[in-house]
């Protein structure tokens, strides 16, 4: 009974003469080590599960990013070749909008495994008005000619084929010549130039015409080399085909106004 009083006389003081807010600040200071050492357990046991949690999740977010950076970086190497393929097939679109002829726009699905020959097979074919001769040109210049067609297929021999000639003239002047395959994609030469002819290395040789197989006036090549010897008639004419033989994979079949589908 006289603890009970005691107690109630203490509370009764400090809530009406706030007596005791000096010794309650100091004992609270002094009772928070205990609370702290106390809790202590409690706070182990919450640091080491959070932890545990923390480790497993941070192993699954690095597997799932590290998967999700792979296909990121797969995804940007088939942009980056879309990319190039886009900007090949604006080029295409461009130069065909210059064309006077009809065009048809196909692509490249194989090419010829012997290195002796000069071919392509391009998936469109008669059921598409492909026809025998039709002329195939890229984005910069003449590539070569139909010689096989199928329904829904057909082969180019182009322009550096050993067995191909194409009659061609100097842009510059019109000077005109026959510009022969020699196995190789990188080459053209000129056969039967006479040495007084006036031919320069980077003069653009462009199609004729003559013969009636190729439209005129489509690049075909530049000279990149003209060798004349005194005691000999003719001239030894190298050059560089225009068209991307070994790049191009969009292709343009030409339909001359003129010419028809007569191959």
């Amino acid at each position: 009974m006289l603890a009970a009083v005691l107690a109630f006389a203490l509370i009764s003081a400090d809530v009406r003469l706030n007596q005791m807010a000096v010794s309650r600040a100091v004992l609270s200071a002094i009772a928070l080590p205990f609370y702290w050492v106390v809790d202590l357990p409690s706070r182990l046991t919450n640091w080491g599960k959070e932890s545990l949690v923390s480790r497993d999740t941070l192993l699954e977010d690095n597997s799932r990013l590290r998967s999700e950076a792979l296909l990121l970086e797969a995804q940007v190497q088939q942009m980056a070749a879309l990319r190039a393929e886009n900007v090949r097939l604006r080029a295409l679109l461009n130069s065909s909008a210059l064309l006077q002829d009809d065009v048809l726009v196909a692509e490249l699905i194989g090419v010829s495994p012997d290195p002796a020959r000069q071919f392509v097979m391009l998936n469109k074919g008669s059921s598409d008005g492909v026809f025998l001769g039709q002329p195939l040109i890229d984005a910069q210049g003449l590539m070569g000619q139909v010689v096989e067609v199928a329904p829904n297929s057909a082969r180019v021999l182009l322009i550096t084929d050993a067995t191909h000639a194409i009659p061609v003239q100097v842009n510059r002047n019109g000077v005109r010549a026959i510009a022969e395959g020699v196995g190789r994609l990188d080459s053209l030469e000129l056969s039967h130039v006479a040495s007084t002819e006036d031919i320069q290395v980077g003069d653009l040789l462009v199609s004729s015409g003559l013969g009636g197989r190729f439209p005129v006036g489509y690049p075909v090549a530049i000279i990149t080399e003209v060798m004349q010897d005194p005691g000999q008639p003719f001239a030894r004419v190298r050059a560089e085909p225009q068209a991307a033989l070994n790049r191009s994979r969009h292709v343009l079949l030409v339909f001359t106004r003129t010419g028809g589908n007569e191959g």
